[in-house]
């Protein structure tokens, strides 16, 4: 799933990519994709794009005086394209969810993998008109998420820590994987509750949260959108990387797996040593 660092990079792809140019079509193919319909996407026919802005996960193109918002979910993808192919696509055909067509025939499509279709698109005349991004809570890259601010997020919070930082109405963009990084960063049990933290505990985080993402979206920087899954793959120590060396410590990066994804962690890091049972995950996920 395209988290914070990867949204950023394709925000500021999109940007650079989109300025000064004009929207010819906006064509959506998978009968789930288009969760709005006033405006119309035809509304966007002729209209300039850009700027283009980020909610937590959500990418917001601006397209004359209304919003192409996006999420992605956990299997779809852009895939930018200076010439789209002449004839028009087909409408239930593999993976292509929407196609935007410039003037100049450039554009992009949105693809999703898999079965479960859970990739959106809106057209909306205010952002705040989409329920996830009106939800959010606030953006960890932010200048006003000061360690006082995260501290007051976590007071009182009885859920494990995993859970919280992956709850988007508590903290704007971070999923699977990079709340897997953070904690293992900041040396901490996923199992954790986040009332517990003691004051100390609480700015370890705090900063392990800003400079884990941080170094991924510097790592993102400049990348096309077509090279962002690999970078993000390969900047990742734990997730992902079960049986494999902790980069830290060296011993076994261990997994726990639950319904539909998993976590993973390192015992030595992490758990003083101790693997992690595998009981009542899906609170992870609330």
């Amino acid at each position: 799933m395209p988290e914070l660092p990867e949204v950023e990079a394709l925000r500021e792809f999109l940007d650079e990519h989109l300025a000064g140019r004009v929207v010819e079509r906006v064509l959506p193919l998978a009968v789930s994709v288009l969760k709005t319909y006033d405006p119309p996407p035809a509304a966007l026919e002729g209209q300039p794009a850009g700027p283009v802005a980020r909610y937590g996960k959500f990418l917001d193109l601006r397209i004359g005086e209304l919003h192409l918002v996006t999420h992605l979910a956990r299997a779809g993808w852009l895939r930018w394209r200076e010439t789209l192919p002449a004839a028009p696509p087909r409408p239930g055909r593999g993976p292509l969810a929407l196609r935007l067509v410039l003037a100049d025939g450039g554009g992009f499509d949105l693809t999703e993998a898999g079965t479960q279709k859970r990739l959106a698109v809106y057209v909306v005349r205010d952002p705040q008109e989409v329920e996830g991004i009106a939800r959010l809570g606030p953006d960890p890259l932010a200048d006003g998420f000061d360690r006082d601010a995260f501290a007051a997020l976590l007071a009182g919070e009885r859920r494990q820590i995993k859970g919280v930082l992956r709850d988007q109405s508590v903290i704007a963009g971070i999923g699977n994987a990079y709340s897997d990084e953070i904690l293992h960063a900041a040396k901490v049990s996923p199992f954790k509750l986040a009332a517990s933290f003691d004051e100390d505990q609480i700015t370890h985080l705090h900063e392990a949260v800003r400079e884990t993402l941080r170094a991924a979206v510097e790592r993102a920087h400049g990348l096309a959108a077509g090279e962002l899954k690999a970078e993000k793959k390969s900047g990742l120590r734990v997730h992902g990387r079960e049986g494999e060396p902790c980069p830290v410590c060296g011993d076994t990066v261990r997994s726990v797996s639950f319904a539909d994804s998993s976590l993973q962690y390192c015992p030595t890091c992490q758990t003083g040593g101790k693997p992690l049972a595998d009981r009542r995950l899906s609170r992870l996920l609330k």
